[in-house]
């Protein structure tokens, strides 16, 4: 039994986020189509809005994981102050991006621009999990605290919007891509603890049979691994599709 791939990848994280990036892509089309008045409103219900919600924590969860992983290995070739500015550097990095994916949407959506969306949350996440990434109970149990939290919150509106991306919400807020550090980052640090768990020292905890050569499987897998650069290009390839079939 293969425990990792020559080149140190875990293919079973992989895997996951392979699906989650074409469960995601499945959604999107879905809210598109509902967008431009192709389907019927009420598709987008149901087994739709159960999706709309495993995604994200699949996500980023997820990312909590890949921390682990990655920090496993960093350790061994890196000082602390080099870890530390490594994640501040990936993490404004990410966040950058949701910037690009901000000023798009502000261009395409005006009225329902990205303030606060999955990248800029992943991104401070990844700064904010510094502190954290070494701890397994302490990160279940405060995950689970600010994800409570973040429920709290959204019973009640302010009349303030700079704490927004804490999930603070003023007003007649809208936006159509919105994860507040409360409860999202709890989220996070729930997918630290599940990686520390069980993948100490980037290694598993337990046994699994390989399935990474099945031709379906390697295919997720290569989704996976080039998730950050299908979000980009998956919705304007959607919308793309779209316009021909209004044509």
């Amino acid at each position: 039994m293969i425990i990792k791939k020559p080149d140190g990848r875990l293919w079973e994280i992989d895997l996951l986020r392979g699906i989650a990036v074409v469960a995601m892509i499945c959604f999107h089309f879905t809210y598109d189509l509902k967008y431009f008045s192709l389907v019927d409103p009420e598709v987008y219900s149901g087994y739709v809005v159960y999706l709309s919600n495993l995604i994200p924590v699949t996500f980023l969860i997820l990312a909590g994981v890949s921390l682990t992983i990655s920090y496993s290995k960093a350790k061994e070739k890196l000082t602390k102050k080099e870890i530390k500015i490594k994640y501040i550097k990936r993490g404004l990095e990410v966040f950058f991006l949701g910037m690009v994916i901000t000023i798009i949407s502000i261009i395409a959506l005006p009225e329902l621009f990205i303030i606060f969306g999955i990248l800029h949350c992943i991104g401070i996440s990844i700064i904010f999990s510094i502190p954290f990434i070494k701890y397994r109970l302490t990160n279940l149990f405060l995950g689970f605290f600010i994800v409570g939290l973040g429920v709290y919150l959204k019973f009640f509106t302010f009349d303030f919007n700079f704490l927004v991306p804490f999930g603070f919400l003023p007003h007649h807020f809208a936006s159509i891509d919105y994860f507040p550090i409360f409860p999202w980052f709890g989220v996070v640090l729930i997918g630290i603890a599940i990686g520390n768990f069980a993948f100490p020292n980037a290694k598993r905890s337990f046994s699994i049979r390989d399935f990474s050569t099945n031709y379906v499987i390697k295919g997720m897998c290569f989704i996976g691994r080039h998730s950050l650069l299908i979000y980009f290009l998956h919705q304007p390839i959607l919308i793309g599709l779209i316009f021909l079939l209004l044509m």
